[in-house]
């Protein structure tokens, strides 16, 4: 018997439409919570999607306040929230857009001293902050906790998408032993593509929780949306990788 209210089943009845997911899968997201790490233009837009895909639960960090230059991508921000803090500007607009989920909003950016208290609060980790010591920090957070990651970027025309399962595929240590060469704080963002890779982070999301296809598990998607071409390649673990070496896959 499902627990969906009349109007729940009004709000995702075309997406249970969809093979894999009907009532059962429907279920399953109700009663998952994910924890998005910054809610800039790839992490607000994937909370935006799993809000309205009906996730119970969204757990959100992202430190200070909105400022203009936020406003050409992250959707969850808007131009009378200026100068207000944005996790703030977030929980108010995804509460518009869906009042049945549930929002735990934190005003902080993930570090070494918070990143596993939020890990342990969600059923899936996304990953969609700027820097790499945020990064590592939740990907450590992740691998100890056994919670799978979704991973994403993105830099100008590119972006980039892959899962960590803990045990099974390489974490973001084994992929990235030390940070990129000239990966800075500001760079070059056209909201678009921030959106198009969030979409698909929240697509693999989705397929976590309900079973449906593959995920990107032990493999990269990168995109390069100046000629709009798109591959994936395989990545290995790292045997010596310190974060994940000793670990299994949860049964």
């Amino acid at each position: 018997m499902s627990g969906m209210t009349p109007e729940e089943h009004a709000r995702y009845e075309w997406q249970m439409w969809t093979p894999g997911i009907g009532v059962e899968g429907q279920e399953k997201l109700r009663s998952a919570s994910v924890m998005v790490s910054r809610l800039g233009g790839v992490g607000g837009t994937v909370a935006y999607y799993l809000a309205a895909v009906g996730i119970g639960k969204l757990v959100l960090a992202h430190a200070g306040n909105v400022k203009p230059s936020d406003l050409n991508r992250q959707l969850l921000m808007t131009t009378d929230w200026l100068g207000k803090p944005r996790i703030e500007s977030a929980k108010r607009r995804l509460n518009e857009l869906n009042p049945h989920v549930e929002i735990v909003a934190v005003g902080e950016n993930v570090s070494s001293v918070n990143a596993q208290e939020l890990v342990d609060q969600a059923d899936i980790v996304v990953d969609g902050a700027p820097l790499f010591d945020e990064r590592y920090a939740m990907n450590a957070a992740a691998v100890a906790a056994g919670k799978p990651l979704v991973e994403c970027a993105m830099y100008d025309f590119d972006a980039q998408l892959t899962t960590v399962i803990p045990g099974r595929t390489p974490c973001v240590a084994c992929i990235y032993p030390e940070p990129p060469p000239n990966w800075k704080r500001e760079f070059p963002v056209v909201g678009a593509v921030s959106g198009t890779i969030a979409s698909l982070a929240a697509v693999e999301v989705v397929k976590l929780l309900t079973g449906i296809g593959e995920p990107l598990a032990g493999r990269v998607l990168h995109a390069n949306m100046r000629n709009m071409t798109f591959r994936t390649l395989p990545v290995a673990r790292n045997p010596e990788c310190p974060v994940c070496r000793h670990v299994t896959e949860k049964a």
